[in-house]
């Protein structure tokens, strides 16, 4: 009796294995199957021309709702999906946008991506990031790899604005638009999306001296983009205007190492000169100033008051508070996918009509400068 129990567990459990072998095969073949669905499949089902099919499946205005209907129904049941690779190449297009950006940790550069990303998925295209890290030979190579037609579009902000540009008409010539933002060619044809840097300086600026700043100074990048000396320019005007003087110990310029930038501003916070008022023009040096005033112990904004360019979502949560000046990131890059799209689709856009579009920035005073 114990005998048969046993045998008749191990069939049931022998069953159960074949079973389930059975099961896994079944699903294995019916997904390979559906995998191999394609449009000449359902045209041979719906009794249509394949180029019917196609249409339909791209809602195009020269087939009826009830053969689009037909089509969609077919093509769902049998869990189509079409093989955009495919139809890329007979398009000859890759439905990818590339962007170039020059310091891909900074969060002015991962709102812009974040704003293209949402337009590139809700119109079926893909976009590649690159990072330039600031080095024009590390831009060129990347440009160069582009060239192929990996991507349709480029959308890029460069690592350095006054050394040569002849790499990115390279792209023009391939027919491959290129829209600037923030760091812009001003010889290369196009679209330029940038914001007012001068006037948010300025506003920023006056703001530090009608609070009672006598002594400011001016952290800046040590590069020539146009950005950093449209932010100079705003920071000079304000002083013009309140007739407040300036000598050349207010302006200040820093590389991109933070420990040694740190370093000669914790030096600056220790004199007893030290300037009373700061105005970052970029977010890791307003960072590099709060770690060197909390290490020299100098309160802020009771003996330094500071502002400064930057889209830190977490501004507000510093210690004090940090009063900011927040690029239109997410905006900038919206608008770029959204141009380029767009024109992508139409087909007839001259790319290379020269423009620029401003999208201004927002002041936001908090405790670092009350």
């Amino acid at each position: 009796m114990v005998i048969v129990t046993l045998l008749n567990a191990l069939m049931c459990n022998r069953f159960r294995f074949f079973m389930h072998i059975y099961n896994l095969t079944y699903l294995y073949d019916t997904r390979s199957i559906m995998s191999e669905i394609t449009i000449k499949h359902l045209a041979k089902q719906l009794n249509l021309a394949t180029s019917t099919v196609s249409r339909a499946l791209n809602d195009s205005h020269e087939i009826s709702d009830k053969t689009k209907k037909r089509v969609v129904e077919l093509a769902k049941a049998l869990n189509f999906q079409p093989n955009a690779y495919a139809r890329g190449l007979r398009e000859q297009k890759s439905k990818t946008i590339g962007i170039i950006v020059p310091d891909r940790v900074n969060h002015f550069f991962n709102l812009v991506i974040e704003g293209m990303e949402t337009v590139c998925r809700a119109n079926g295209y893909s976009l590649i990031v690159y990072n330039s890290y600031e080095d024009v030979a590390q831009e060129k190579k990347i440009v160069y790899g582009l060239l192929g037609g990996k991507v349709d579009a480029v959308v890029m902000s460069l690592a350095d604005e006054e050394k040569e540009v002849e790499h990115l008409k390279w792209l023009q010539e391939r027919n491959i638009p290129i829209i600037f933002f923030d760091r812009i060619a001003q010889n290369v044809m196009g679209s330029k999306y940038v914001t007012n840097d001068q006037e948010a300086a300025y506003i920023g600026t006056k703001h530090l001296l009608e609070k009672g700043c006598k002594k400011t100074v001016f952290l800046g990048l040590s590069n020539t983009s146009s950005v950093g000396m449209a932010r100079k320019k705003g920071f000079i005007q304000a002083h013009e205007e309140l007739e407040i003087p300036l000598s050349s110990s207010s302006f200040l310029e820093f590389g991109h190492d933070d420990v040694q930038n740190q370093a000669i501003l914790e030096k600056l916070f220790y004199k007893l000169d030290r300037p009373d008022g700061v105005l970052a023009a970029a977010e890791k040096l307003g960072l590099s100033a709060y770690r060197a005033l909390a290490k020299t112990k100098i309160k802020v904004p009771n003996q330094v008051k500071i502002v400064s360019f930057t889209n830190m979502q977490v501004a507000d949560l510093l210690n004090p508070p940090l009063s900011t000046i927040a690029q239109p990131a997410f905006d900038l890059g919206s608008a770029c996918a959204t141009e380029l799209i767009k024109g992508l689709k139409d087909k007839k856009t001259d790319f290379s009509l020269d423009k620029k579009i401003i999208i201004p920035s927002v002041f936001t005073a908090r405790e670092s400068s009350q």
